[in-house]
């Protein structure tokens, strides 16, 4: 793929899932990729070795993107182990529980949306002053910040919608210098199902797509990669719905 090899991409959450398919991808096509994990050490660590065993070249940190402070640490050590930064891609986040509105609290809620959004705006704030001209940055939403999400994702579901508005914001303040672009994933088969997600949830939700399949997160990692190189060079302020072939009306 055009225009990745050498890059220096940050990938967040990338101990698991989608974050760690992401940091492979990306270093199979000859980027540089510094990772970030919170809760996902094992993975990170089974991650650095199998990129490393590939001949690829990445660090991991641990890092809460929640707050500020280590959102710019994973910046600088993007910077000073690799010597610039080119790419960013933002995978960490969650939906820490499935609540309604009566049973959440102002204090969940908060919590959700820093999970998700807040952490968005700390990282990209310092990886967008490290970035030179040519950057990249791909963000995450959900296919439930189109569609509302289902039962208990209220929070979730909002966050991940103001996502979508704040990449289309960000394309247009931070352009041309740097792109920035969104997906927005269906039923992937993660772990993140696994917790969250009925199993007979899952069976009817891939039923109703027409390739009758949950994706996984190698093929999410495909259109990551096209994103951050410059075989995308004239896309920005996109949000990507990969989801099976699923339609919003």
């Amino acid at each position: 793929m055009n225009g990745l090899k050498d890059k220096v991409v940050l990938v967040t959450g990338g101990g698991r899932d989608i974050g760690k398919a992401c940091a492979e991808r990306l270093a199979q096509e000859g980027a540089k990729v510094v990772i970030t994990y919170f809760g996902s050490a094992s993975g990170a660590e089974q991650n650095v070795s199998t990129i490393t065993a590939a001949g690829g070249k990445v660090v991991a940190i641990k890092a809460d993107m929640t707050k500020a402070a280590d959102a710019q640490a994973a910046v600088d050590r993007a910077v000073s182990e690799f010597g610039q930064l080119d790419g960013l891609v933002h995978v960490a986040g969650g939906i820490v529980a499935r609540k309604t509105l009566a049973e959440m609290d102002e204090a969940f809620f908060r919590e959700v949306i820093d999970v998700n959004l807040t952490s968005l705006f700390n990282v990209t704030k310092a990886a967008a002053a490290a970035m030179g001209e040519g950057g990249s940055i791909v963000t995450f939403a959900s296919q439930a910040g189109r569609d509302g999400g289902g039962p208990g994702a209220i929070a979730y579901a909002t966050s991940k919608g103001a996502i979508m508005t704040f990449t289309r914001g960000l394309a247009k303040e931070l352009g041309p210098k740097i792109r920035v672009n969104c997906l927005c994933p269906g039923m992937i088969s993660t772990t993140f199902h696994d917790t969250f997600t009925k199993p007979e949830v899952r069976e009817k939700v891939a039923a109703a797509t027409p390739l009758k399949r949950e994706g996984q997160s190698a093929e999410v990692a495909n259109l990551v990669a096209f994103l951050v190189s410059e075989e995308s060079a004239f896309i920005s302020g996109a949000s990507y719905d990969i989801n099976g072939g699923t339609l919003f009306s």
